[in-house]
């Protein structure tokens, strides 16, 4: 028992540094956005940041939350989500990279706050 709260105190400290970390990174690509790009490149970057933040507010709030195999799948799949959509979306700005991988994301992400809309009311 021990053990599992353990990891659990661990897995909350890394999904509030993620949180804090995506918001920072947010911040930042914003004001590159608006400073350093127009058009649909200013489009993309604007809406990594939008999407980059928020996620990164809920991980802070819903840190303290996780608990049990639902919200901890949850967590990983919001996080990879938010990874692969944003990620993709300044990958393909910045480095030229295609955005093959933004709909992967989207999909993390709508799994993701499903699952955890089902662990919530199922209370695990």
């Amino acid at each position: 028992m021990q053990h599992d709260k353990l990891l659990q105190k661990g897995f909350h400290r890394w999904q509030g540094f993620v949180g804090a970390l995506l918001c920072a990174i947010a911040v930042a690509l914003s004001a590159y956005a608006a400073h350093a790009t127009d058009g649909p490149s200013q489009a993309r970057l604007q809406t990594a940041a939008v999407f980059a933040f928020g996620h990164g507010i809920a991980f802070v709030a819903l840190a303290p939350q996780v608990r049990g195999p639902w919200m901890f799948a949850a967590s990983l799949a919001l996080q990879s989500g938010v990874l692969l959509f944003c990620g993709s979306l300044v990958g393909s700005v910045l480095l030229g990279w295609p955005t093959t991988l933004a709909p992967t994301g989207g999909i993390l992400l709508i799994a993701g706050w499903a699952a955890w809309a089902i662990a919530a009311l199922r209370g695990y």
